[in-house]
Parts: structure tokens; sequence; C-alpha cells
């Protein structure tokens, strides 16, 4: 039986089907809502926690801007809330860098990467292609507790004296290597290496249970090429956080040797007070390289998921078929690969050679290509498209616009020549807080009021959820568009005011605007805050299928169960785009629904036959049914 297991899991975990999903057990408290193993409730603990630090990363992002739009006033609720960090009303300066810090450290690794991968990879790989749970539970399981042990050190380190880690998110060295160097090189760093640590190890427990669960636990029928294409970004962004994640996991435990056993790995020529430290040999120039070969994909790592959904979302809400669906997945197949050789062009201004900086150069335009790909092929599936605007594709639609305007920008920054006066300054700030930040945010947001009823049973406001959108979609504009031209004009970012710099003052009233702008932002959350925690206890009762779609989540009872089909997993016979379909009854046809219930919409094409049609009909359609057998061949022939 092992043997046959592994040389076909698919069929062996649909034949024990029928007896697993009937499986009874007495759940405490604890092992449902706590220590669960069900693939949909961890989904809802990393989407949950995730929303925490969204709001954590959203409030200090605020009182930041707050201090670049006003930096001579004075606000009395900064020493109400802050302590000796606001002293009389005013950010600490090192505090200031903090905030900026741990900022970007929970929205790249803590909302954006956990919030998707971990909430959606969970939710809908299992659901999506047929399976009754991840491959590993337990293991599931621990991913979620060690992401919550991360965000809770991370978070931690604002209640030790010295303040948390400041050495800006990507923490280069020597300030992150040098605990004397500033008061956030202290314990404050130390504990953004142990949650960092944490963290990595989460997404790598993740990440394997979502590989092995793709490969191994389809059901019957659901080959690769039916799978739906959040199913592909899920399992590419997978394979890219295994292969990455061990890289940043290396260069944390070589700052830890540098910074406790005194080592040298990233640490050379360093004078603290006048005094020269023993360090000799070192290369802060090291830990860029292995902090960026982890940075890039990490972009990647983030946008992916966001862009699977977005796909999904767009092909019901258009009630048309994904155009290019085997151009996406290879798209997505060439983003995986070519994101693990562009990371330089985070360091065209380190002295790099100049022919591997054009290397670099090369590539970085070169992934521009696949990206491209992805929004062509969204642009041709709305085009008269039947199209629904739920709150979920109001946020898809937003996230291509967000995808193109931040991938123009980034064709500046892949430029070494224009990177090196552009670099450090707003306009990156400004680029990758579109293409990365905003897309990836909105595809998140998608996927919520998408799958809200799958993960709670209940409907969002939908008038709420248009509010919500409008605010959000313009407040982000007008807080990072105008931010292109501070950058073009040299404003150099994570500086603590602006106004001792004569030729900089003029940005000041812009800096209000972008305040203000990003204040309103922040309020239309809050409506979203609303709508996804009331009617989680007063929301109207979901339909089993409220957005008539095809994939296999759909099949599912709206009251959560164990296993999440009462009887046998559905069969898959068909893709998962099959919608406004020539001959159909409806303009949908769920992937469960055999080609014989479907006989006036049948196409050669639906049974891997490219061959004369008149030859089809005739093997095919001689008693104007299919029998079983033809079925069966039918499937052979796919």
């Amino acid at each position: 039986m092992a043997t046959q297991a592994i040389s076909n899991p698919a069929a062996v975990h649909h034949d024990h089907a029928h007896d697993h999903g009937h499986e009874h057990h007495h759940e405490t408290f604890l092992n449902k809502y706590v220590f669960s193993q069900d693939h949909k409730m961890i989904a809802k603990q990393f989407l949950i926690t995730g929303i925490i630090m969204a709001v954590i990363g959203m409030v200090f992002s605020i009182l930041f801007r707050i201090q670049l739009a006003w930096p001579d006033k004075e606000f009395p609720f900064l020493e109400v809330i802050l302590g000796k960090w606001g002293a009389g009303g005013r950010l600490d300066p090192n505090f200031y860098l903090s905030l900026v810090t741990i900022h970007g450290t929970i929205m790249v690794f803590f909302v954006l990467t956990a919030g998707l991968s971990g909430t959606f990879s969970n939710l809908l790989i299992p659901y999506q292609i047929g399976a009754r749970d991840m491959a590993s539970p337990f293991m599931n399981m621990l991913s979620y507790w060690f992401f919550f042990a991360a965000s809770v050190v991370m978070c931690s380190s604002f209640f030790i004296q010295t303040g948390p880690a400041s050495g800006g998110w990507t923490i280069y060295p020597p300030l992150s290597a040098l605990p004397k160097a500033m008061p956030g090189s202290g314990l404050g760093m130390t504990l953004w290496l142990a949650s960092m640590a944490l963290f990595i190890a989460s997404s790598l427990m993740g990440g394997i249970n979502y590989i092995s669960t793709v490969l191994n636990m389809r059901t019957k029928g659901m080959s690769m090429t039916k799978m739906p294409l959040t199913i592909w970004a899920f399992f590419f962004t997978a394979i890219l956080g295994v292969l990455a994640f061990p890289v940043l996991f290396s260069a944390v435990i070589l700052l830890i040797f540098d910074r406790s056993f005194g080592t040298s790995f990233y640490l050379s020529d360093i004078f603290i007070g006048g005094e020269a430290l023993p360090n000799t040999g070192g290369s802060p120039i090291l830990f860029q390289h292995l902090f960026w070969f982890l940075g890039h994909p990490e972009v990647y790592i983030i946008i992916m998921p966001a862009l699977g959904i977005t796909s999904e979302i767009i092909a019901t809400n258009s009630r048309k078929p994904i155009f290019g669906y085997r151009a996406m997945i290879i798209s997505l197949l060439g983003i995986t690969f070519l994101s693990f050789i562009v990371w330089g062009h985070h360091m065209f201004v380190t002295g790099m050679n100049p022919f591997l900086g054009s290397v670099f150069m090369f590539t970085t335009l070169i992934i521009a290509v696949p990206s491209a790909v992805k929004t062509f092929n969204y642009l041709a599936t709305l085009w008269r498209g039947n199209i629904r605007f739920t709150p979920a594709m109001m946020f898809a639609v937003g996230l291509v616009s967000f995808f193109i305007t931040g991938g123009v920008t980034g064709l500046f920054l892949g430029n070494a020549s224009l990177d090196i006066n552009l670099h450090d300054t707003y306009f990156v700030v400004a680029h990758f807080h579109i293409v990365m930040g905003c897309a990836a945010i909105f595809g998140m947001l998608a996927g919520v009021y998408h799958w809200y009823p799958k993960l709670f049973g209940k409907m969002m406001n939908d008038k709420l959820g248009y509010l919500h959108f409008w605010m959000t979609f313009i407040s982000a504009y007008l807080v990072f568009f105008p931010m292109h031209f501070m950058g073009l004009d040299g404003v150099p970012r994570r500086y603590y005011e602006f106004t001792e710099f004569e030729q900089f003052k003029q940005w000041l009233p812009l800096n209000q605007f972008i305040t203000i702008a990003a204040i309103i932002g922040a309020l239309g959350q809050l409506l979203f805050l609303y709508n996804f925690f009331v009617n989680i206890f007063r929301g109207k009762k979901a339909p089993q299928n409220p957005w008539n779609s095809n994939t296999l989540e759909w099949t599912t009872p709206v009251e959560h169960i164990h296993g999440n089909w009462p009887g046998e997993i559905p069969t898959v016979y068909r893709w998962s785009y099959d919608y406004s379909k020539p001959g159909a009854v409806q303009d949908f046809i769920p992937q469960n629904v055999p080609f014989s219930e479907t006989i006036s919409s049948n196409t050669p094409e639906d049974f891997g036959y490219h061959g004369d049609e008149t030859q089809f009909v005739h093997e095919f359609y001689q008693a104007k049914h299919l029998t079983v057998s033809d079925e069966q061949k039918a499937e052979k022939a796919n």
C-alpha cells in the first residue's frame, strides 16, 4: 500500500475520501479555535493576525508622516501615547527611525507575506484541488504559531528601554551589527533578529506543506493543467520561499555572530568615538548580497499570490474564460526563475563592477516581459466582458492599475545610470509602495471580499465595500504618486525632517498634503474593519455559491465541516474557467460537472481533440449523448 500511495497519491486519497469525510471526534475550544489543525481555521488565524499587524503598521506610518508634515509643531497626544519617545509632543529622532524600520518590516513580512500566502494558500489549496486538508495539518498549525510568536517578539521590542530596531527594514551593517552604534542597535535589534528567525521557520514549514499538498493530494481528474491560476500562483510562491528564505536565515545567523561572538563577517575598520574596533576582514556588502538574494524574490512572494487571486476574481466577474491560461502559467514560471537573478539592481551604488551592473540591468528589464504578459491577459479578459462590479472586482481592477503604474516607474530604477541618481530617494519609496505595497494589499482585500462567504459563511456589506475601495484607491494615489516628483528632486528617504535643508523646504506643503491623504486612507480602513468583524456575527448568511464560480471550494457546504466535503470528494472533469460557454444553459459550468451533462456546449478541445471536427462528432455524438465509456475515453484523451 505504501508503494501505491507514493505512485498514485491522488487516487488513493480519493478512494478513502468517503470514510475520512465522516470521521467524528470531540473538539474542545483549544483544539478548534486555538491549536487547530484545520486549514480553514488556520487561514482565519493568519488573516486576523495579519489584519492586527496591518493596523499597527498603519498607525506607525501615520505617526512618522505627522512628523514629516509638521516637524516644528508639538502634538501633546504623542507624549500621552509614546511616553519618553514623544516627550514635549515631538517624536524622538531615534524613535522616528524605529517607526520607519518596524513599519517596513511589519508590512513586508507580517502583513503582505503572511496575510496573502498564509491566509489564502491555507484556505484555497485544499479547497481548490479537492483535498481534505493539508499534507501535514500538524506542521500547518506549527507554521501559524511560529508566525504568531514572531509577531509577538517583534512588537515586544516597543516595551524595552532602548526601543525597537532602527537600522531600516533592510538592517544593513554596521548599524545592525554593532550593539553600541545607536539605541536601536541594542536589544531591539536582537529581538528583530529573533523575530525574523521565527518568521522564516514559519514560512519554510508553510511552503513545504503547500508544495507537498499541490503535488500529492489533488483529487481525481485534477491534472496540473486544470488547476486554477490561484493554485499555480501559490505553488510558485511556495517554491520561491523555500529556496530564498534560507539565504536570509544565513544572513541573520552571521549577523548574530558578529553582534554577539566577535566575528567579522560584515565588519572591518570600524571606529566608534575615535576608537578602532578589532574587527577586520569583513564586508558589509556581503550582507547586502545575502539580504537582496531573498529581498527581490520576496517582492514576488508578496505579489504572485495577489496576481493569482486577481486572475480568479477577474475571470469570475467578467463572466469570461481567463485569457491565455497557459501564457499566464508560463509568465508565473518566468517570474519565479528570473526573480533569482535580478537582486543586484538594489546594489548599483555599492561600487559594483559596471559589467556586472549591466547584466543585472538586463535581467531586471527582461523580468518586465512576463509581468507585462499577465497585465495584457487581465486587460484582454476584461475586454467586452459582462463585468459585475463587486467590491472584490473593484479591488482586483485596482491591483491591475497599481501594477501598471508601478511597473512603468520600475523601468527607471532598473536602469543603472538612472538608479544611481534616484537611489534612496522618495522615488524608490513611491515605486515600491505602488507596485508592491498597494498592488499586493489590493489583491489581499480583493481576496477577503471574494472568499469572505467561504471563510465565515456570511456576506459583507457591498455599500461599505464600495466606499472602502474608493477611499483607499484615491488616497493611495494621492499619497504615493507625488513622491515621484520629490524623488526626482533628490529628496532622500528616512530623514527625520527636511526644514534643515533649504533646497527641500519647498516640499513641506506637499508633505502635509500627503499626510492628510494618508489619514483619510487610514479612516477608510476603519470602514473595512467594521465591515469585516461585525459581519462575522451579524452578516447575512451566505449562499453556497454566491458568485456563480466554477472552482471546487464552492461545492462544499456553507457550514465548515471536518474534511471539507460530507461525502466523496468531487471528481474534476474540466478546467476552472468555463464561463459564458456557447450552447451552455448557464453562464458557468463547475469543474465537477461531467461532459455528458453539457452536450450542447461541448467542443473537441474539451476532450483534448485537435483533429477533424467531423470525425470528433462521428466518434462521440452518434447517439446525441455521451455514454459512460465515451466519457472515460474523453478523460483519457484529455
